[in-house]
């Protein structure tokens, strides 16, 4: 599912009616645990939540005139995808993010690196995702994404 926007009001905006209610509530479940340093903003066709340059100069090692980039939420063909790079570079975060997803969520966890992929919009678990955005700071994320690029 391709969306060309320049804002997340603008995004969720085209999305079809039944995904932006339960879009917009992880978006605001993320604005709402998303620890300081990081920063809202569009991000490769998604909406992107960033360490921005005046925080990390060096910006993404890819392209570095990107921002650092943190989580990221989409809206796909068959599901609504959080993209979760800590939990791609912190094997403690993953174990306790898949440890913890049975205890939020009947249904199993459709996971990929750092892919979580919600194909029943309605039994997104907003209450663990706030767990999630919350566990990793900037500064964190900053140190953690340093030491694997060495």
């Amino acid at each position: 599912m391709k969306i060309n926007a320049n804002s997340p009001e603008e995004y969720i905006s085209q999305l079809p009616e039944e995904r932006q209610e339960p879009f917009q509530k992880l978006r605001q479940t993320i604005l709402d645990h998303l620890p300081e340093g990081f920063e809202e903003k569009m991000s490769y066709g998604m909406i992107g939540y960033v360490v921005p340059h005046e925080r990390y100069p060096a910006g993404y090692h890819c392209d570095p005139k990107l921002p650092l980039p943190f989580i990221n939420i989409a809206a796909q063909k068959n599901f609504i995808a959080l993209y979760h790079m800590g939990i791609y570079a912190d094997p403690d975060l993953m174990h306790w993010f898949t440890t913890a997803y049975p205890l939020h969520c009947k249904t199993r966890l459709d996971m990929g690196k750092s892919c979580i992929r919600f194909k029943k919009i309605n039994e997104i678990p907003f209450e663990l995702i706030g767990k999630l955005v919350s566990k990793v700071g900037a500064d964190e994320w900053i140190q953690s994404y340093e030491s694997r690029l060495k």
